[in-house]
């Protein structure tokens, strides 16, 4: 193991024992845990391969171990918050010509992610979205798939690690407004702060994406971070403005 040996995996004793014996804290032996049992195996992801983006599949990999995750969402529903119908469409306009058989595997994809805030074990992370009021006027081509979509973000609301609030089309220009969509992902340290994984801002584009870890470059998203949640409603407010769309397209909360 300590020489980098190919297909040398711990066991469970050993790492509550190297747990005890660093001084982690419970969160962090859980997922410790959780990670020495997935070292066993390929991710889930791996066998989604030719339907994800190539620069994505680290980003499903640190989204799968982080403890918090912050999003915000200008312009499509964050993905782990997407309901099937909703990531159909938004699929077929940006690849209007891929195969069937990936735009299957892309949704698979997407809904396997999203287990993630419901897992039992480890704990799932807070998950925290702040998506545009203007998504959620958004038209799509299949019939009810926006109203499917607003009762999922209503649904998602309801978990207790989740947060749901909406940006108000009556916000002016912010120090985000320029940023286009990105996510925070901050992972378990032991204790006393030590070790962990940095916090990583992520960034994603048409051709690419940008993984950020330089204290500078987190302050900078942190701060843009903390403008969106002074101007963004409250979760009650937002919960209400959603609801209120939905009824006023035919769908019910209920």
């Amino acid at each position: 193991m300590e020489t980098g040996e190919p297909n040398v995996t711990l066991r469970k004793a050993e790492i509550e024992s190297l747990a005890r014996y660093y001084g982690m804290t419970r969160e962090a032996t859980d997922l410790a845990l959780a990670l020495g049992q997935a070292a066993k195996e390929e991710g889930w992801w791996q066998s989604y391969r030719g339907a994800l983006h190539r620069w994505s599949e680290l980003y499903v990999g640190l989204e799968t171990a982080a403890h918090k995750i912050r999003q915000f969402g200008p312009a499509v529903v964050p993905g782990l918050l997407q309901a099937p119908a909703y990531s159909e469409a938004f699929f077929r306009v940006e690849r209007p010509t891929v195969p069937e058989q990936v735009l299957t595997h892309r949704i698979q994809v997407k809904q396997e992610r999203q287990r993630l805030i419901r897992r039992f074990s480890p704990a799932p992370p807070v998950f925290e979205a702040i998506i545009s009021e203007g998504i959620l006027h958004a038209r799509l081509a299949a019939p009810g798939a926006m109203q499917q979509q607003l009762h999922h973000l209503l649904m998602a609301g309801e978990l207790r690690n989740v947060s749901v609030r909406v940006l108000p089309l009556s916000v002016g220009p912010h120090s985000a407004s320029v940023t286009g969509g990105f996510t925070i992902l901050e992972f378990p340290t032991l204790t006393g702060n030590r070790g962990g994984e940095p916090t990583t801002v992520y960034s994603e584009n048409l051709t690419g994406a940008l993984y950020l870890d330089k204290p500078d470059e987190v302050e900078t998203y942190e701060e843009a971070w903390t403008a969106l949640t002074d101007l963004a409603l409250s979760e009650g407010d937002s919960t209400e403005m959603i609801t209120s769309i939905l009824k006023s397209l035919g769908g019910t909360s209920s």
